[in-house]
């Protein structure tokens, strides 16, 4: 079953085309592919962002950069820059609960709403994974692949990768 068949958004490295890898290193692609796999294989992803610990987006499922924009819309005003903005304000705001709390590192959190759910996961590095999905999405499933990408990406996610994955993005604009 494809991506398109549930709703979700193939993920693409921001700047690259769909379907390349060119120009990007092996662990970007490598983190690319991991990415990938929470979108196709969690039932009710919509958007997939991961965030750098000074609010960057390094890593998206935006429609926008599929081929003619393809793929069905499912983020945040229908833009993983959207929900990169959103991720990067939560965890912000929880953080400096954590810390007005003596609560330690934030190591996840979830919001629920009526039509949807967002999750915010730290990587190992300050950077942030968040996920968008539809109502009816097994929260249970999509913490579960959101813990499989923080603990294999945590330990790719070097400063260089992170100003290799900024520069793509930069790229697009």
């Amino acid at each position: 079953m494809t991506a398109f068949s549930r709703g979700a958004t193939p993920v693409t490295p921001v700047g690259t085309p769909a379907g390349a890898g060119f120009g990007l290193s092996h662990e970007a692609r490598n983190l690319h592919w991991l990415l990938t796999d929470v979108v196709e294989e969690v039932p009710g992803v919509r958007s997939v962002a991961v965030v750098s610990s000074d609010g960057l987006l390094l890593l998206s499922s935006d429609p926008a950069q599929q081929p003619q924009g393809g793929g069905p819309v499912g983020g945040p005003r229908h833009s993983c820059a959207d929900l990169a903005t959103i991720v990067a304000g939560l965890g912000s705001l929880t953080t400096g609960a954590a810390a007005l709390m003596d609560g330690g590192t934030v190591k996840q959190t979830m919001v629920a709403m009526e039509e949807g759910s967002l999750f915010v996961m730290t990587i190992s590095d300050g950077s942030l994974l968040g996920v968008h999905t539809a109502p009816d999405c097994d929260m249970s499933v999509v913490a579960y692949h959101m813990a499989l990408f923080v603990g294999r990406a945590g330990h790719v996610l070097t400063p260089e990768l992170r100003r290799e994955l900024r520069q793509s993005v930069e790229a697009v604009r």
